[in-house]
């Protein structure tokens, strides 16, 4: 059965296969198999161990896969992105991490605040990168939850940076519609759906994005509002036609009107059923969105230090359950860096040209979908798959990344990736039938 996940994965492998030349593509299956592989911190040259080519292929030419050789990570997410947007509705998320790094002659570093550590009264910064990424939301059948898979990553640069070397300073919000326009380009019909949080929800984005993607994100309580106005009246002090928008109350206003009662509602939050107490309104957020009409929820919160929340979506005929569990959704992405971090050694690196540094962190994240797609694969072919026994764990029901990552471990490690002959065999065997275990090895 192992012959058989290797078979599988080395299929799944085969998806990005042109986005390179034949041998880089030979060197991003060992450098795959090695980063895959290593239990440490990642790098080039541990990846090289846990392959086992240490000492058999120069290392030199893996550091040069990163820092010199022509191929494109936009190129492999966007093959990566066809086959999601195969397995069904395009749900997108969008959010930033930093990735802590030093060094004086790193490419792209900067001082950033760290979100993660800081607080309302204490704000820390750090040295490192900020990758913006885009992923996508997929709904499995080993999990509740959606999985968020990455597929494209822009590295954020400092103001103070980019002043200093003579270019133009991107925000991170002018590098996240970069990533949605080129989904955008990639998927020319069809419906897509983008969530992001407070930070993303901002003209930048929202301005000029056609219908057919519907935003899901947050808004500030104090956000100002109005509406259409559907009749022609006059002024009562001038006597003019009156044309601008009818104001609507604040959301902040709209919680503290005892007039207008809240609703409850049972939600699907974060892997349990909450109860929701909230009040909607459609109306226009010019300053944001322009004239699109949005589906408005202030929704009350009993913990925290926040008294209430404001979600909205651009497609008013959402109910107020739906923008508030999609919103939900964009959590996925927290766990999706936190795993990258933790497991696939996604701020590891240690490159410091300009080439590595933007290629080693999306290798990683690459990766990971890589590896779920295979997963996803394996569970639609063998459905003996089951969570790992663990007799003292009685409360895990579902499949993590640290599972699937196991599995491929423990998959890899059969074969050999020394030599580029075999690889091409094992490449012409993974589309045929899986023949034995012994040919794998």
């Amino acid at each position: 059965m192992a012959a058989s996940h290797l078979y599988a994965l080395l299929r799944v492998l085969q998806l990005v296969r042109p986005a390179f030349a034949e041998p880089s593509f030979l060197r991003f299956l060992v450098l795959f198999a090695g980063w895959v592989c290593s239990g440490g911190t990642h790098a080039v040259t541990e990846a090289l161990v846990a392959a086992g080519v240490s000492g058999v292929q120069h290392h030199a030419a893996f550091h040069r896969f990163f820092s010199r050789t022509r191929w494109s990570t936009d190129e492999v997410g966007r093959l990566l992105l066809l086959k999601l947007a195969a397995l069904g509705p395009v749900r997108l998320v969008l959010d930033d991490t930093l990735c802590s790094h030093k060094g004086p002659k790193v490419f792209g570093l900067g001082s950033h605040l760290d979100a993660v550590r800081s607080t309302r009264a204490m704000r820390v910064f750090c040295f490192g990168h900020v990758w913006v990424t885009l992923a996508v939301l997929v709904h499995v059948p080993f999990a509740a939850r959606p999985w968020a898979l990455p597929v494209l990553f822009r590295l954020y640069r400092t103001q103070a940076e980019c002043q200093r070397r003579d270019i133009r300073h991107r925000k991170k919000t002018q590098l996240g519609r970069e990533l949605v326009e080129r989904v955008l380009s990639w998927l020319p019909t069809g419906p897509l759906e983008l969530a992001a949080d407070e930070a993303y929800s901002c003209s930048t984005l929202l301005k000029g994005l056609p219908q057919r993607l519907v935003f899901v994100g947050a808004m500030r309580p104090d956000a100002v509002l109005t509406r259409p106005r559907v009749h022609r009246c006059r002024s009562r002090k001038t006597g003019r036609w009156l044309t601008r928008d009818v104001p609507v109350p604040k959301p902040e206003a709209l919680a503290r009107d005892s007039a207008l009662p809240w609703m409850r509602l049972t939600a699907q939050l974060y892997g349990r059923s909450q109860q929701v107490d909230y009040k909607e309104v459609v109306a226009r957020w010019r300053s944001a969105a322009g004239e699109r009409m949005l589906k408005v929820v202030v929704v009350r919160m009993t913990s925290g230090s926040r008294p209430l929340r404001v979600f909205f979506c651009t497609a008013p005929s959402l109910s107020a359950l739906e923008v508030v569990e999609r919103y939900a959704f964009r959590w996925s992405i927290e766990v999706l860096f936190r795993d990258l971090k933790q497991l696939l050694g996604f701020a590891d690196s240690r490159a410091r040209r300009r080439l590595a540094v933007l290629r080693t962190a999306p290798f990683a994240g690459l990766s990971y979908t890589l590896l779920v797609l295979w997963y996803l694969e394996l569970t639609a072919s063998w459905q003996q798959l089951r969570v790992p026994l663990r007799p003292w764990y009685t409360t895990k029901t579902s499949v993590s990344f640290a599972d699937v990552l196991r599995l491929a471990q423990s998959s890899l490690a059969r074969a050999r990736w020394h030599s580029p002959r075999r690889l091409r065999a094992n490449l012409r065997a993974a589309s045929r039938a899986p023949p034995s275990l012994e040919s794998a090895e």
